[in-house]
C-alpha cells in the first residue's frame, strides 16, 4: 500500500489524521508476501537442475553412453509438454494465468531439456552438419511458438536469446567466430537491426493488442541489445563517430521520451548509464584531439568526478518524479 499517497490526501484534508493511522495500522497488520522469493527459489531450482543434469552427463558420458542419454532427455522432454499441453488453457491475445503452480515450472523444465537435446545431438552427431543456423533456427522457433501458447515470459526470453545467436550466425562467416572477432561490422550491424526490430516489435504488440505483457520482454531485449551494439560501433567506427554520437543522441532521446511518458524508472536508468558510456567516449575524443598531456587528464578526471554527480543528481530528481506521478491524485 502506498502510504506517501495516503500522506498526501491527509496533507489536502481530504481524509483525517485518524484515518490516515487507520490505513497505517492495517498496512503494518499485513502479512508478508513471500509469493516472489518462492518463484525466484523455484526458477533458480530448474536452472540447477538442468545444470546438473548436464554435468553428470559430461562426467559419465563413457559409462552411461550416447542412446541411454538422449532416450531420458527426450522421454522427460515430452512428459513435460505432455503434461503442460493437457493443463493449458489455449491460446488467447489477452494475458493467460497459469492452470497451477507448478505449470510454468513444468514448461520451463522442459523447454530448457529442448535446448539440451537439441545441443547435444548436434554435437555428438552433427545432426544438421555444418548448418549450425539450422540448428538454433529450430529451437527458435519452437520456442515462439511456445511461449506465446503457453503465455510464459520466461520461454519468450529463451525465444528472443535463440533468435540473436541464430542472427549472428546467419550473418557471420564461421571463421569470424572461431577467432572469436565479435568487433566484426556485421556482428555490430545485425545488433543493431535486431535490437531495432525488437523494439518495434514491442510498439506493434501494444498497438495491435497481442500479448501485449510480452511488450516489455521485447524492449528490455531491445534497449540492450541496441545501446551496446551502437556503442561498439562507436568504439569501431572511429572515422565516423560524430555520426555514431549523433544516431546514439537520437535513440537515447526516443528512450528517455518513452521513459518518461511510461514513468518508468527502469529505461531512464538504462538510457543515462548507456548515454553516459558514449559521452564520456565523446569527450575522451575532444580531449584527445586537443594533443593530450596532463591537462588534458586532469580535465577528463574532473568531467568524470562532475557528471557522476550530476548522473546521480538526475536519477535521483527523475525518481522522485516518477513516484509523484504513480501515487493516487
Amino acid at each position: 500500500m502506498d502510504i506517501p499517497a495516503f500522506e498526501k490526501l491527509r496533507d489536502q484534508q481530504i481524509i483525517t489524521d485518524a484515518d490516515l493511522e487507520k490505513v497505517k495500522t492495517f498496512e503494518a497488520s499485513q502479512p508478508v508476501s513471500v509469493h516472489w522469493d518462492l518463484r525466484t527459489l523455484l526458477y533458480l531450482g530448474i536452472f540447477l537442475l538442468t545444470t546438473g543434469i548436464g554435468i553428470i552427463v559430461y562426467k559419465n558420458i563413457d559409462t552411461i553412453g550416447h542412446d541411454i542419454i538422449i532416450t531420458a532427455i527426450t522421454v522427460s522432454c515430452a512428459a513435460c509438454f505432455f503434461y503442460c499441453t493437457r493443463k493449458a488453457k489455449g491460446y488467447a491475445n489477452k494475458k493467460v494465468e497459469s492452470s497451477n503452480v507448478w505449470f510454468d515450472y513444468i514448461l520451463l523444465l522442459g523447454c530448457l531439456l529442448l535446448l539440451t537435446l537439441i545441443g547435444y545431438v548436434q554435437f555428438q552427431y552433427s545432426a544438421f552438419g555444418s548448418r549450425w543456423g539450422l540448428a538454433t533456427f529450430m529451437p527458435m522457433v519452437i520456442l515462439f511458438i511456445t511461449a506465446y501458447y503457453f503465455d510464459h515470459l520466461g520461454v519468450l526470453s529463451l525465444a528472443i536469446t535463440n533468435l540473436a545467436a541464430w542472427i549472428g550466425i546467419t550473418v557471420t562467416p564461421m571463421q569470424i567466430l572461431d577467432d572469436n572477432d565479435f568487433s566484426n561490422e556485421r556482428i555490430i550491424l545485425s545488433g543493431i537491426v535486431l535490437g531495432a526490430g525488437l523494439i518495434a516489435f514491442s510498439i506493434v504488440t501494444v498497438k495491435r493488442n497481442i500479448k501485449s505483457h510480452f511488450a516489455f520482454t521485447y524492449k528490455n531485449f531491445g534497449a540492450h541489445i541496441l545501446f551496446i551494439s551502437l556503442l561498439a560501433a562507436l568504439f569501431e567506427f572511429e572515422d565516423i563517430y560524430l555520426l555514431g554520437i549523433a544516431v546514439f543522441g537520437a535513440i537515447a532521446f526516443f528512450f528517455y521520451r518513452h521513459a518518461v511518458k511510461e514513468n518508468s524508472f527502469y529505461f531512464l536508468v538504462v538510457t543515462f548509464l548507456y548515454s553516459y558510456i558514449a559521452a564520456g567516449y565523446f569527450i575522451i575524443r575532444l580531449l584527445d584531439a586537443t594533443g593530450g598531456g596532463m591537462g588534458a587528464v586532469y580535465l577528463g578526471l574532473f568531467y568524470f568526478i562532475g557528471s557522476g554527480i550530476v548522473l546521480i543528481r538526475l536519477l535521483m530528481y527523475y525518481n522522485k518524479i516518477i513516484k509523484a506521478n504513480d501515487s493516487i491524485r
